[in-house]
C-alpha cells in the first residue's frame, strides 16, 4: 500500500463485508510515532506529510483511505485516527527540536 498500513489483506481473508478496503489510517498514523521512536525520522516526516495530504477538505479523517485515489472509506469521520494524527506530528515535531538543538551552537555563558 506504499507505505501505509492495511488491517489485513482483503484479498486473503474474507471478512464477510464484500466491502472495499483501504489502508487503515489509524494505524499508518502509529507508524509514523514508530519510526520515529526507532530514530527513522526521515522515514516518519514523508509517511505523516504523506498522511497528511489525504485529509479532506475539512481536514477530517475517515477509519480508511484509499493510497491510490484519496478517497475516505470506512467511518467518517473517526475519532481514533484523529488522536494518532496528533501523536504523530508530536512525535515528528520533537524530533525534529532534539535534532536542531544537538546541531545549535552553543550559547555563551551569562556574565554579570
Amino acid at each position: 500500500m506504499d507505505g501505509l498500513v492495511l488491517r489485513y489483506r482483503p484479498e486473503e481473508t474474507d471478512d464477510g463485508l464484500g466491502t472495499e478496503e483501504g489502508a487503515f489510517a489509524i494505524c499508518s498514523f502509529w507508524l509514523v510515532s514508530a519510526l520515529v521512536e526507532i530514530g527513522d525520522v526521515v522515514r516518519a516526516k514523508q509517511l505523516c506529510e504523506r498522511l497528511l495530504s489525504y485529509a479532506s477538505p475539512l481536514d477530517l479523517y475517515a477509519e480508511e483511505i484509499d493510497p491510490r485515489s484519496g478517497r475516505h472509506l470506512g467511518n467518517f469521520p473517526q475519532a481514533f485516527t484523529h488522536l494518532a494524527l496528533i501523536n504523530a506530528v508530536v512525535h515528528v515535531i520533537r524530533a525534529e527540536e532534539q535534532e536542531s538543538m544537538r546541531f545549535a551552537p552553543a550559547r555563551p555563558a551569562a556574565t554579570g
